[in-house]
């Protein structure tokens, strides 16, 4: 499905609003100044909001990409795009783009 390629400065949050980042970047392809992300990359999770007091279990960390760029790649691994698809651990849920570019276009 097409969506626009992630970058470094994309806005991208766990579904309890935990602010995730990559935890690397593709120094050989920039959109707006910023290096893209690949599915290669992992991503870290700060400040989730999940309720481990009434839950028990443990806020989100990491998250993985599960669904990527299908033609779009880079150094062989494929690039990430708004659309992609992720899950997060260890309290499952896809992460959410909230923000990104909006000049590259990819599939």
């Amino acid at each position: 499905m097409p969506g626009f390629l992630l970058h470094q400065g994309a806005t991208v949050v766990c579904p309890h609003l935990g602010l995730a980042s990559p935890t690397a970047v593709s120094t050989q392809v920039f959109v707006g100044k910023q290096p893209i992300v690949t599915q290669a990359s992992p991503y870290a999770i700060a400040a989730c909001t999940f309720p481990a007091m009434t839950s028990g279990a443990p806020p989100c960390v990491t998250a993985t990409w599960v669904k990527a760029a299908t033609q779009i790649f880079s150094k062989g691994v494929p690039v990430l795009l708004s659309t992609s698809q992720s899950v997060c651990s260890p309290t499952p849920g896809p992460l959410v783009v909230t923000r990104t570019q909006f000049a590259v276009i990819g599939n």
